[in-house]
């Protein structure tokens, strides 16, 4: 006697299963732009190597002789693949079962996935659609009782922003408890105008008097841009391959360290251009990215959070192969001025950082935090405070580049003094409590309310002060530790990540990263 049964039995279960929500439901997700959930995670792990866990996962209804009469998946599927070659754990919602409402789940399932990546240390990607998980309220008619409301799981989440690499990706309308599993990783991403985030749906609001649609009310021309989620991608194609590329950059876990590539960019490489990059006119800006670009790896440059708290740049790149992370100033935007959404931008990164052991590269040219009615409505001192102290709790080498300017609190922020300075300016450094510009008036206000002609007295105090605002005379004090030919930075930066990757070591952090 054999088991021959019991194997058809298996596969028959197997092929119900793969019919998800029916042809109905699949054609409709398909109308809308939108692929099914094992699409998704063939199209995003390498090639064959998913291996799903719970597979005969189903709701399932028998006849009075015991045989199976029907059997619906569940709406999540979760299991684990190589990506880049590196095993990590996915789970997925699937929509065209009840939309991904919590009363067609199995929440064990999505426990599992959490708790799996959790204590296998390997990294997870969620792929959410629906409410991840949430309730409905069709489940009081089936329940016949309400419930006092509960996280599933939310323990591990806690503890994965801690413990290992999370990317979450919207790829559909996110509401609920699934909107805060997407916000609960290190790197988020919607699709545009197939993809909204919000804590309930229209019907919900509309209830309340104010008339929305599903983009009106939480749509990545909302989200992209307030810090909500870090990434907007075009496609979901384009959004598997920004969750590819961000953990290529991460180690699986925080008990290791990243690790290094091969690279093919000479560390000696010179830009010529980079010796004009920063304009002499202190009233004029330029642009930070090709910078960025030239200093380090070739193509290497990979930028988070583009569209919210843009006088802050802020991702990761490789210098001679080591992930680094990189932190900049753009100066085209508010002067490169720290707001309340910047600071709030640097300290996710900066937390990046610490959490997985990556070095930071800081470019700075920092005139302060904003300043006037704006910034102060923003709370811009307390989320800037909090930046600094992102700084000073860091514990990974990081290696700033003063290019141009570094004024007042938030200057002083682009390193922890009390550690070893490991700096370079760049000739066009220009730094102190006050830029000269408008810092005159306020220092000299009396001496302008005696003077006769207080244009005259303003342009010679410039032409006075101009003199010692040289940074060759900062250098001469040992106040900045070199200055050097704009074009021997990179040169100069893979010689810090070949120190700094010597004493990167790996294990917990001292506090977990919140959302």
């Amino acid at each position: 006697m054999s088991w021959e049964n019991e194997v058809k039995e298996i596969k028959k279960r197997l092929k119900l299963i793969q019919e998800m929500g029916g042809k109905e439901k699949i054609k409709r997700q398909y109308d809308a732009g939108r692929t099914t959930v094992r699409e998704r995670i063939f199209a995003l792990v390498d090639k064959g190597s998913f291996k799903e866990i719970g597979r005969l996962t189903g709701l399932s209804e028998y006849n009075e002789d015991g045989t199976l009469k029907s059997l619906m998946a569940v709406n999540s599927v979760i299991g684990h693949a190589l990506i880049n070659k590196v095993p990590t754990v996915i789970y997925g919602d699937d929509f065209t079962i009840r939309g991904g409402a919590g009363d067609a789940a199995i929440y064990e399932k999505m426990i599992t996935a959490e708790r799996f990546a959790n204590e296998y240390r390997m990294p997870l990607i969620r792929l959410i659609e629906g409410t991840g998980g949430g309730g409905s309220v069709k489940s009081i008619e089936a329940d016949g009782y309400t419930y006092v409301p509960a996280n599933p799981g939310w323990d591990w989440v806690v503890s994965n922003m801690a413990t290992i690499p999370v990317v979450s990706l919207g790829l559909g309308p996110v509401a609920g408890l699934g909107a805060a599993r997407l916000v609960s990783s290190h790197y988020s991403v919607i699709v545009k105008k197939m993809s909204q985030v919000f804590v309930a749906g229209p019907p919900v609001v509309n209830r309340l008097g104010e008339t929305v649609t599903k983009e009106s009310l939480g749509g990545s021309e909302i989200h992209g841009k307030n810090g909500v989620i870090d990434e907007v991608a075009d496609s979901e194609t384009d959004a598997l391959a920004k969750a590819r590329k961000f953990l290529s950059y991460l180690p699986s876990s925080t008990y290791e360290i990243p690790k290094r590539i091969k690279n093919n960019d000479p560390i000696d490489r010179k830009d010529n251009w980079l010796i004009s990059a920063i304009p002499k006119n202190r009233r004029h800006s330029y642009e930070i990215r090709p910078i960025i670009e030239s200093v380090t790896d070739k193509n290497s440059f990979f930028e988070i959070g583009k569209n919210w708290g843009t006088s802050s740049v802020s991702g990761f790149a490789r210098l001679d192969g080591w992930p680094i992370v990189v932190l900049a100033n753009d100066p085209q935007v508010y002067g490169g001025g720290w707001t309340a959404d910047a600071s709030q931008k640097i300290i996710r990164i900066l937390e990046t950082a610490e959490t997985f052991h990556l070095p930071v590269l800081h470019l700075v040219d920092n005139p302060g935090f904003l300043v006037g009615t704006h910034g102060e409505k923003a709370g811009t001192i307390r989320h800037g405070a909090r930046a600094l102290a992102a700084i000073y709790q860091l514990s990974t080498p990081i290696c700033s580049v003063i290019l141009r300017r570094a004024f007042g609190v938030a200057g002083a922020a682009h390193m922890n003094h009390t550690k070893h300075r490991y700096r370079f300016a760049w000739p066009s450094g220009d730094w102190g409590s006050l830029p000269l510009e408008g810092g005159i008036e306020a220092a000299y206000k009396s001496d302008f309310i005696k003077s006769d002609n207080p244009k005259k007295l303003l342009k010679e105090l410039e032409e006075k002060l101009n003199h010692v605002r040289s940074p060759f005379r900062t250098a001469e004090k040992f106040s900045v530790e070199d200055i050097i030919d704009p074009r021997d930075t990179r040169k100069e930066l893979c010689y810090w990540i070949s120190l700094a990757s010597k004493n990167l070591t790996s294990g917990p952090v001292s506090f977990g990263m919140r959302p």
